[in-house]
């Protein structure tokens, strides 16, 4: 049975929020996506009013790319990760990723960030697993449209299981670990027999870890 160290990416193993990051760089590609800007800030205005859910939010936030080709898309995240990404990572994220890969543990990233970019994760060795929100593509083109629901929650458990079942991996979920800066992942936090929170600032009966 394989092992399993799950990992949150955003505030967990990354010190910002990667969408808006990625929309940052976009803009510095090029500054007229600038004019992008009031949309972000009123869908970030209507969840906070909860108008809107987080789906909506994301569909709508991601305008900046609607209709860029997939391989471009790819190019530009395949940058991103080179230019910033890679540069707000924790040191003691990857010190625990490298600490349990050494243990025999397989190391899987499940974030609710959008996966066409948080799969450049992969390029960080230790890293055996990459699972975020997917969107579609119509005719190799980026449609501001969610292939399924929003990584998070019990959703993250979902798509866990989904990938275990399709290559038939038997999980020793006792043994295994889960890093979280939120309790919005209390379903894998419950999942795992390691569960620890990230800088989280209340007390709380899960483990917290300061990371830097």
């Amino acid at each position: 049975m394989k092992k399993l160290a799950i990992f949150d990416i955003d505030y967990t193993i990354t010190k910002r929020e990667t969408l808006m990051e990625f929309f940052k760089y976009m803009i510095k590609k090029d500054k007229r996506n600038i004019r992008y800007l009031p949309r972000a800030l009123y869908c970030g205005l209507m969840y906070l009013i909860k108008v809107y859910d987080e789906k909506r939010v994301k569909e709508g936030f991601l305008k900046f790319i609607e209709g860029m080709h997939e391989e471009e898309l790819l190019e530009l995240t395949s940058e991103f990760f080179e230019s910033t990404l890679k540069n707000i990572l924790y040191d003691d994220a990857i010190k625990m990723m490298r600490e349990l890969k050494t243990q025999g543990y397989d190391i899987y990233l499940i974030s609710a960030s959008p996966e066409f970019y948080v799969k450049e994760f992969y390029k960080i060795k230790e890293v055996d697993r990459v699972i975020g929100t997917k969107f579609k593509f119509e005719n190799k083109a980026f449609i501001r449209k969610m292939d399924g629901e929003n990584c998070k929650g019990e959703e993250k458990v979902r798509r866990l299981q989904e990938v275990l079942k399709k290559e038939n991996i038997q999980v020793d979920f006792k043994n295994s670990y889960m890093f979280s800066d939120s309790l919005s992942d209390k379903p894998l936090l419950d999942l795992v027999g390691n569960p620890y929170l990230i800088n989280y600032k209340k007390d709380n009966e899960i483990k917290i870890l300061k990371w830097k």
